[in-house]
């Protein structure tokens, strides 16, 4: 299945989920691609709206390759590439640069979104797709620090091995495509798929 961009992916994950609890869910989308469809879903069944920052930790000497992630408030994770004896040292410096600098980003979006309180709270943490998971499981643990009634996920296109992995983490998974072979990013599943940038973000969030 091939989406036409962010939007139609959103409208289309907005049906699948079906319903929710409009007193008690926060909707959180995962920047910068999940927001485009957390706005959706979140317009759609006039839910509370935030959004949770998570990040890769690249590996030392490729970027691209994550061995593990940590999201905002929560506990690293580390991922099969992660060898102890040759990152742990790298991870414990890159890991408050990351944080220092989702402090900063979170700042800049308090000025326009209200802060929600997870406790109790039905939350539903949205992406625009899953490629390894690392930066969604991050962000699931993070939001499980808050004590929330239940976590669950909305996301496009996940890996089969992952969908099983994330069905064991949270209370519901709700997706469009689980492909029997991934095609190795998100893209591929998208006609346009552009990154957005911090300002359209922002723009993004003043309108919705």
């Amino acid at each position: 299945m091939l989406f036409r961009d962010r939007t139609d992916a959103g409208e289309q994950l907005a049906e699948v989920i079906g319903s929710l609890d409009a007193k008690n869910t926060i909707v959180l989308a995962l920047p910068r691609g999940g927001l485009p469809l957390g706005v959706i879903v979140a317009k759609k069944y006039a839910v509370s709206f935030d959004i949770i920052l998570a990040k890769k930790v690249g590996h030392p000497t490729n970027s691209e390759y994550a061995i593990g992630a940590v999201a905002e408030g929560g506990t690293p994770i580390l991922g099969e590439g992660y060898v102890e004896a040759l990152h742990a040292e790298w991870v414990q410096e890159k890991v408050p640069l990351i944080q220092k600098e989702m402090s900063r980003k979170r700042a800049i979006y308090r000025e326009i979104l209200q802060e929600n309180q997870l406790n109790d709270k039905d939350v539903l943490i949205v992406d625009d797709g899953i490629a390894t998971g690392l930066t969604m499981f991050a962000a699931i643990r993070a939001a499980e620090e808050h004590q929330p009634k239940s976590v669950s996920v909305a996301v496009l296109v996940i890996p089969k091995a992952t969908y099983g992995q994330l069905k064991q983490e949270v209370d519901q998974v709700y997706m469009l495509e689980v492909p029997q072979h991934f095609l190795g990013g998100v893209g591929a599943y998208y006609e346009q798929f552009p990154q957005l940038t911090d300002e359209q973000v922002k723009e993004m969030l003043k309108n919705r």
